[in-house]
This record gives structure tokens, C-alpha cells and sequence, in this order.
């Protein structure tokens, strides 16, 4: 029995390659108008922040402890979503980061899950901080 890499080159698209190996979005951004974190039981950990102009997502951007297939799940879904309408926004699922990079191994599908889930807690943030602005300046 041979023992093969996988060739990641040969394997993925190149949206699924542009989207792994992007990082100028990384970036911890204080007082965002939201901010959301997720952790899975393997220590992979992202952190979304959003910055808002009234209700449309102007800016994303995130930080990261995990891997390449979680990198491309977060740049995916700023793909997706940046310039969008907040409500537009809670549409966005799993499944379409996954069809969105083309390549995403399905034994890596919980890359895009850990992704959304905190992108989905930026949102919630994002929406209580709209309600109470003040808590924008104690996050």
C-alpha cells in the first residue's frame, strides 16, 4: 500500500486555492460594530469582525487559529456577503461557502459550519449593539 499526499494543487479549484491562501483580510478590529467567536473541540478557533454603515456590512474581517480549509470558509464568506444588507446576510448557509469554493472536502465540511457559526454570532452582535450603541464601546 502506497502511502500518497494529496496534492492540494491538483485537488481544489482555484477559487477553493484564492480563498485558502488570501490573508490580507485578517485583521482584529476594535470597537467593531460586531464581533463573533467560535471554537471547535479541536482548538480551530475564528473570530469575525463587522463594520457597519446603518444596516449594509461594509467591512468584514476576521482572525484565525485553524486551518487552510477554514481560511477559505472565512474569505468565502466575506466574498458573499461584504457590501450586503444585514438581513440579507442571516440567509448565508454552509452549504453555500461550501458550493461558493468548489472544492471543499466533505470530510472538511465543519471548516464551513465553524465559519458560519461565528459569523452568525457577529451578526447577533452587530443587531444588540444597533439596539444599545453604547455597548459598541465595551466589547
Amino acid at each position: 500500500m502506497h502511502d500518497m499526499k494529496e496534492d492540494i494543487w491538483q485537488t481544489h479549484s482555484m477559487k477553493f486555492l484564492e480563498m485558502a491562501f488570501r490573508t490580507d483580510r485578517q485583521e482584529k478590529v476594535q470597537h467593531a460594530d460586531g464581533h463573533g467567536r467560535k471554537t471547535r473541540g479541536c482548538g480551530d478557533t475564528i473570530d469575525f469582525f463587522l463594520i457597519l454603515n446603518e444596516s449594509r456590512i461594509e467591512t468584514i474581517s476576521y482572525t484565525l487559529n485553524g486551518c487552510l480549509n477554514t481560511n477559505a470558509c472565512a474569505n468565502a464568506i466575506i466574498e458573499l456577503i461584504e457590501g450586503k444588507d444585514m438581513d440579507e446576510a442571516w440567509e448565508l448557509n454552509s452549504e453555500d461557502v461550501s458550493h461558493y469554493l468548489e472544492s471543499l472536502p466533505p470530510d472538511h465540511f465543519h471548516c464551513a459550519e465553524l465559519a458560519i457559526g461565528a459569523f452568525y454570532l457577529a451578526l447577533a452582535d452587530a443587531r444588540d449593539k444597533q439596539k444599545s450603541p453604547w455597548k459598541k464601546m465595551y466589547h
